[in-house]
């Protein structure tokens, strides 16, 4: 008769399930941190300890969140969670956007484009608020469900009244600095949107927009410069891809020092430089053409600065001519080395426009529209003019060519139209009259970048932008705080009149500017300095701030006005895209205002694509939304995606990359039900034994896990989680799963329950269950939790933390036993060796199986033959290691002189299957248990004298 030997196992006990259950469990733990306060516990136990401030970047409160909103909150929350864990303190004010065009746009939807345009500003603000509060509510739970924890029932919201008074503050600082003035310049216009845009609220895409190449006709006398002996009509041939700004052209620089001569081609004499005439020839299809000569033979030229102040006839108007100029911005990479130049339609245009006195034509209005100034175009929309005006241009022989190009090409950001340049009256912030360029420069030397690149990207942007343009012509936002006087146009601004806008704003918000006369609240004695018009002649300016304005002085209505925050915070953190909005933002107004950057360090991370890298968008239909991963698999699993990834750059998602994702999870869940099952009886105070008391084996793994914690460690503190993610699954796979529990179950099922070997084993694996828990509790927040739950009695401390996020961070210091340095990297650097030979002992062994030598690793006997040096390490070690690290019966080494490779032989083991440990084994040398071998006949003895 067969005896049943399970009741005298050890086999694992644990309530840990196998099958998560995520989409039913995590809810639960939701409602158990609710009930528990977890966050602000988890700020009291960190109270009086370092500070670390993680300032959010508000995103827009405009329906439920996205893969890219999951992506970037769950990123802040690993950094948070990991701070509190390494015990700062740590708050996170969630925040969010309300202001602003998107939302504007939103009700515009709703309510319909006609009806919007009835509306007073008083109601459409009314309607964008209830849009905005509407929103929040339904990303709030969004991000709740995510497990990221937060003041979610305090968050800051761009709308409320302190936040708005904000921006007045910031406003009135640098206003009165010089920073922020009046001015007519081009800027990017939205003529569907009706509004001024920033470079942040651009977006470049592919274009199709005519080339066209134009004969301007000279009109000055020519006997001072280089061509003065050429008696034909000479032209400067310019090229664009703008057809339309040809109206408010003022106009045409040239390079110079760059080298002009005359093309003379099927009856015209064109002016352009002399390196792209070739280029030219070839756009236009001149099948012949000279260059102009002298008397002498010799070509003809003149540099760009000898053709300076020169007349031609101006293309569209007749009674106008224009100017030749020169200018460093002129390019000879492509065009004609001569460029049409329109002030009021483009940056370059402006700037060489000031330096020239050149006027300034603006012939477009707010719809995109020509008025009078179009001449022969008036009452037509710019892109509808196009072809008439190249069709104009052809009629009267001034086409010399013309092609359609695909470009890059400027867009709005929130309707996706192209947008053009023209010049509005607009209030901007100077880049340079109060130094701000250079100090914000200066401040981006200071400050701590991940990845280290991102300082070079937003140094670049701030050394190149123009003049910020800070005036928006919508109606939900936060005004310019100014007055003009109805007498006599001039802008009221003053200690004062700030001081009482910031009063009015902290107590009765934004809106009463629109519902309010300034007679109201501003102080009875306020005047216009220019004029003397008194309170009853002046008038709130209309437009309102850009919102990149509103979300960068967070800085100052944010952190100023919670009491756990303070400026300046220690990271930022939002996407690539960043560099030129809130990052920016926030450093210009903060160096602006205070002269100091408003944060430590910053971090930018990339964008979500698909598997092709694409970016996701309906119309591909690859869009990944977070409530069906959550729905499917867990908020966990979503949250391993992103420890998993490499922020730094644009990080791939589908259904595909979340289903390999579930099968690490599984991996890791797998892991932590084996170490909880096989410590159920383990008791750490009484149970733990001594560095000494351990196998080699034991002691190599608690060395491998300091040296991981050391690498996590390293990850984590410069927020390079996919490094800790690929460390700690590595960890899992390679040294975990396949190589030590592997070999640790024989000891922890067979031997004696508190026999030595079997203790040493479960020391380790509570080192190795504390040390994961913790690594991972930052990144699988609901998991780790509730494995923490399930910790067995005997790992459980007195007044032991409620939650794993209150657990602290492990350190090698803690270790039971501690881990001797010298030892540990002997150990690391002797198993090196050891799991090299491991791999060539399991390629044999899998050639036995397959050839039928053997069943179980357990049946064989292996030789193996190798190096000296190898051999002497391995024969270094107790009795019976080797055998228990390769699961096998038995290990016989021979050194060999000059092998390079280990080499392997694999026999049946002599002896019998022993039914209770089922290892092959000398069976009877215990007479009261013949059956079984002398190892389980011990324990046997054992467990009946008990």
């Amino acid at each position: 008769m067969t005896t049943d030997y399970k009741d005298t196992l050890n086999l694992p006990q644990t309530d840990f399930p196998m099958r998560a259950g995520l989409p039913v469990s995590e809810p639960k733990r939701l409602e158990k941190w609710a009930r528990m306060d977890l966050y602000h516990q988890t700020l009291a136990a960190n109270a009086g300890h370092p500070v670390y401030i993680l300032h959010d970047g508000p995103p827009y409160a405009n329906g439920p969140i996205h893969i890219g909103h999951a992506f970037n909150k769950v990123l802040k929350d690993i950094i948070v969670k990991y701070k509190s864990q390494r015990g700062f303190y740590a708050p996170y004010v969630p925040g969010w956007d309300c202001h602003g065009q998107p939302i504007e746009h939103m009700v515009e939807q709703k309510v319909g484009s006609e009806k919007m345009r009835q509306l007073d500003q008083v109601t459409i603000r009314r309607l964008c608020r209830q849009w905005a509060h509407d929103n929040i509510d339904i990303q709030r739970d969004g991000f709740k469900r995510l497990g990221v924890m937060g003041e979610w029932d305090n968050p800051y919201l761009t709308y409320v009244p302190a936040y708005e008074a904000g921006n007045v503050q910031i406003f009135k600082m640098m206003y009165e600095q010089g920073a922020i003035y009046r001015g007519r310049k081009p800027i990017h216009w939205c003529k569907h949107c009706h509004t001024a845009l920033a470079e942040a609220e651009i977006e470049y895409g592919d274009e199709t927009s005519p080339s066209i190449y134009v004969a301007f006709e000279l009109t000055s006398d020519l006997s001072q410069t280089p061509f003065a002996s050429l008696d034909e009509p000479l032209s400067v041939l310019i090229w664009t891809t703008t057809p339309w700004t040809l109206p408010a052209n003022t106009a045409v620089s040239l390079a110079a020092g760059a080298e002009y001569v005359v093309v003379q081609t099927q009856g015209r004499s064109l002016i352009m430089a002399r390196e792209l005439v070739e280029q030219v020839a070839a756009v236009a299809d001149w099948s012949e053409y000279q260059l102009a000569s002298g008397a002498d033979g010799q070509t003809l030229i003149a540099l760009g600065r000898q053709l300076e102040n020169l007349r031609y006839a101006h293309p569209i108007h007749p009674d106008m001519t224009g100017v030749l100029i020169t200018g460093d911005h002129v390019d000879l990479s492509t065009g004609t080395g001569a460029v049409h130049t329109a002030p009021g339609h483009g940056q370059e245009d402006y700037l060489i426009g000031e330096l020239w006195k050149l006027p300034m034509l603006m012939p477009v209005d707010d719809n995109g529209v020509f008025d009078a100034g179009g001449g022969p175009f008036a009452g037509l929309d710019v892109d509808a003019a196009n072809p008439q005006i190249i069709d104009w241009l052809k009629q009267r022989g001034s086409l010399i060519a013309h092609r359609d190009i695909e470009h890059s090409y400027p867009h709005c950001w929130r309707c996706h139209n192209p947008v053009i340049f023209r010049a509005t009256d607009q209030w901007f912030v100077s880049m340079e009259n109060t130094g701000l360029r250079e100090k914000a420069i200066s401040a981006i030397e200071t400050l701590n970048w991940y990845p280290q690149w991102a300082a070079n990207r937003l140094r670049a942007m701030v050394e190149g932008r123009p003049d910020w343009c800070i005036s928006r012509q919508r109606s939900w936002g936060v005004p310019i705080p100014v007055f003009k006087c109805g007498r006599c146009s001039q802008t009221v601004a003053t200690d004062a009149t700030f001081d009482a806008v910031i009063a009015l704003f902290k107590t009765e918000g934004a809106d009463a500017w629109f519902s309010k006369k300034p007679a109201e609240y501003l102080p009875a004695d306020t005047v216009c300095a220019h004029c003397g018009a008194g309170l009853d002649e002046l008038l709130p300016e209309h437009d309102i701030l850009d919102v990149w304005w509103e979300s960068g002085v967070s800085h100052t209505s944010v952190l100023d006005n919670y009491a756990e925050l303070s400026r300046p915070a220690d990271l930022y953190l939002e996407g690539s895209d960043q560099h030129r909005g809130w990052f920016q933002s926030a450093l210009l107004t903060s160096v602006g205002a205070y002269g100091t950057a408003p944060y430590k360090g910053v971090m930018s991370c990339g964008f979500v694509v698909d598997e092709q890298g694409r970016k996701m968008s309906k119309s591909l239909g690859n869009g990944v939304d977070p409530a069906d991963v959550i729905a499917k698999s867990g908020a966990d699993v979503l949250r391993l995606w992103v420890g998993s990834v490499d922020s730094s750059q644009d990080v791939s998602i589908s259904m595909n990359i979340l289903d390999r994702v579930s099968d690490t999870y599984r991996r890791i869940r797998n892991t932590f039900r084996f170490l909880l099952s096989n410590l159920f009886d383990f008791d750490v105070t009484d149970d733990a034994v001594s560095w000494e008391q351990m196998t080699v084996f034991d002691r190599w793994q608690l060395a491998r896990l300091a040296e991981l914690t050391t690498v996590v460690d390293e990850a984590y503190e410069s927020f390079r989680f996919h490094v800790a993610y690929h460390a700690i699954y590595d960890y899992i796979v390679t040294d975990l799963s396949a190589v030590y529990l592997d070999a640790l179950k024989d000891r922890l099922y067979a031997d004696g329950a508190k026999s030595l070997l079997r203790r040493s084993a479960q020391t380790v694996l509570a080192n190795i269950l504390e040390v994961l828990v913790r690594q991972l509790a930052p990144i699988l927040a609901f998991t780790c939790d509730e494995v923490w739950e399930m910790y067995p009695p005997g790992l459980c401390e007195p007044n032991r933390v409620a939650a794993v996020q209150l657990a602290g961070w492990p350190q090698v210091s803690d270790f039971i036993p501690a881990v001797p340095s010298d030892e540990a990297d002997t150990l690391l650097g002797d198993f090196r060796v050891i799991l090299g030979v491991r791999d060539a002992v399991t390629r044999a062994l899998e050639e036995a199986r397959n050839d039928k030598v053997v069943g179980k690793s357990q049946e064989a006997s292996v030789s193996i033959s190798l190096a000296p040096l190898a051999a002497d390490v391995l024969a270094s070690l107790p009795e019976g290691a080797l055998a228990e690290m390769f699961i096998v019966n038995a290990v016989s080494l021979s050194a060999v002189e000059g092998l390079v490779e280990p080499e392997v032989s694999v026999a049946v083991a002599a002896g019998e299957k022993c039914p209770r440990c089922w290892n092959i084994r000398q069976l009877g040398s215990e007479t009261a248990y013949p059956e079984v071998c002398s190892r389980c006949a011990a324990v046997l003895k054992d467990l009946d004298a008990t």
